[in-house]
């Protein structure tokens, strides 16, 4: 077990956020930790599966961090699975 800080963002937050995850944490594992910081604080609960985004794909739920191949310091959008386009890192005039 190795842990692996990773760069972070709930899709509709403004907040950027650095995650300590364990490189055999599971996709939800990970969505879990980042939205600990961001639900129910910044952004409301919602009834819908967390998903994690790395390297432009969204990633198996129970795939780990190791088998994603995640390198420390990289960047992951965690966002509910409701079908909405990704504007992570864009802003609103783009």
């Amino acid at each position: 077990m190795a842990t692996v800080p990773l760069h972070a963002a709930f899709r509709r937050d403004f907040v950027t956020l650095l995650i300590l995850v364990d490189d055999e944490d599971t996709m939800d594992v990970v969505a879990q930790k980042v939205a600990r910081h961001v639900i129910n604080r910044r952004l409301p609960a919602r009834n819908a599966r967390m998903r994690v985004r790395y390297n432009h794909q969204v990633l198996s739920p129970d795939q780990t961090v190791a088998q994603a191949g995640i390198l420390p310091l990289t960047f992951v959008e965690v966002f509910y699975d409701a079908g909405e386009p990704s504007r992570a890192g864009m802003d609103c005039g783009s």
